[in-house]
């Protein structure tokens, strides 16, 4: 039988602890090809001459982008939350994202089992987790139209053929109008269902068309409110991890301008949604083959790739599996759910401060 405040089997502490493990097997594993292997020379020579002061602020970096994550997560999901507790949840998402093979689901299952342990009803969990996972997809997403327009029309350093400017924009533009157009889509339908929902198959549906719905006009709704802070957790989540492989690159004395490292970066980043753990294999090809087609050397492209994802994977593993170990004390020390972000009393709970509780009904 599960204990209070126990995770649910996706996230738990055996499954995140054994994918550590499988993560650090696979670095040694690929330090072990790139040392001994033949005809991979001209990768060891670029190794060999990494600046570890580079890599020391590539590390530095990742950490900001986490911490943005942070941020972003507070805004959305509530404000009257501690930021210690905000950490917690946030960070310890971020490890599952980086450990487990579902494509990102992991930190949001891990996030949702946290908030609900914590009293936040399942209906506002739901919509809110819509909104978080649109939001911090809507600075790649507009960054990449952003980038891919002023590669095309020179504005911006770098030099990219047209096709390789425009369609990449193009697409990125097509994805906001259809997120939009999805909204208003399954509102209509969940209208029309709601009425036989009662009786009929479709009463399963109606909660996830409504969170669908409730979280693309919430993520609307915070974007057209222009809080600062929220915007700047949004896109400092994606330019700090962007700056992680452009140091990557300086690391090994070679600098591609940041625009085509940047653009390379958010169409290569579609690897991870590859079922994979962290990606492990989707990223790295999808990110060498990207910066390969903009005009990268295939060498620096591999070596400040492979850097790259060593500091991007274990900097949020790390943080995030000693923030979900606090977190999972945190819940088992509690008796009652707090009410974190509903109208209620401020309590004191044992080493943590003052949090937000609801009376017992």
């Amino acid at each position: 039988m599960r204990k209070r405040g126990d995770a649910p089997d996706a996230v738990s502490p055996d499954r995140l602890r054994r994918a550590l493990v499988k993560l650090g097997a696979f670095i040694v594993v690929a330090i072990f090809v790139v040392t001994l292997l033949p005809g991979l020379g001209g990768l060891r020579s670029q190794f060999a001459q990494a600046r570890p002061a580079w890599i020391a602020v590539g590390c530095a970096l990742e950490m900001l982008s986490a911490l943005s994550y942070v941020l972003a997560f507070r805004i959305v999901f509530c404000t009257r939350m501690s930021w210690r507790t905000s950490y917690k949840i946030a960070m310890a998402e971020e490890g599952a994202d980086s450990l487990l093979p579902v494509g990102g689901a992991g930190g949001l299952a891990l996030g949702a089992w946290a908030l609900r342990r914590g009293g936040m009803p399942a209906s506002e969990i739901a919509h809110k987790s819509v909104a978080f996972f649109l939001l911090t997809s809507v600075a790649n997403v507009a960054t990449l139209v952003l980038l891919g327009a002023g590669l095309a029309t020179r504005v911006l350093p770098g030099y990219a053929g047209v096709p390789l400017a425009v369609v990449p924009a193009a697409v990125a533009a097509g994805a906001i109008v259809a997120t939009l157009a999805v909204g208003r889509l399954t509102r209509r339908i969940e209208t029309r269902m709601k009425s036989k929902a009662e009786r009929s198959r479709f009463t399963r549906i109606v909660p996830t068309l409504r969170a669908t719905t409730d979280g693309i006009n919430e993520a609307v709704r915070l974007l057209r409110q222009g809080e600062p802070l929220l915007l700047i957790g949004l896109v400092g989540y994606m330019l700090f991890d962007v700056l992680v492989l452009w140091a990557s690159f300086r690391a090994l004395g070679f600098a591609p301008e940041l625009t085509i490292v940047w653009i390379a970066y958010l169409i290569g980043q579609l690897g991870n949604l590859i079922p994979l753990p962290g990606g492990i294999g989707g990223v790295e090809l999808g990110l060498i083959g990207t910066l390969v087609l903009y005009g990268v050397p295939v060498v620096p492209a591999t070596a400040a790739v492979l850097i790259y994802r060593v500091i991007e994977l274990w900097i949020p593993a790390a943080f995030g599996l000693i923030a979900f170990v606090q977190l999972r004390a945190l819940l088992r020390r509690e008796p009652d759910p707090i009410d974190l972000c509903e109208p209620g009393e401020v309590v004191e709970i044992a080493a943590q401060g003052p949090e937000i509780a609801e009376p017992a009904t």
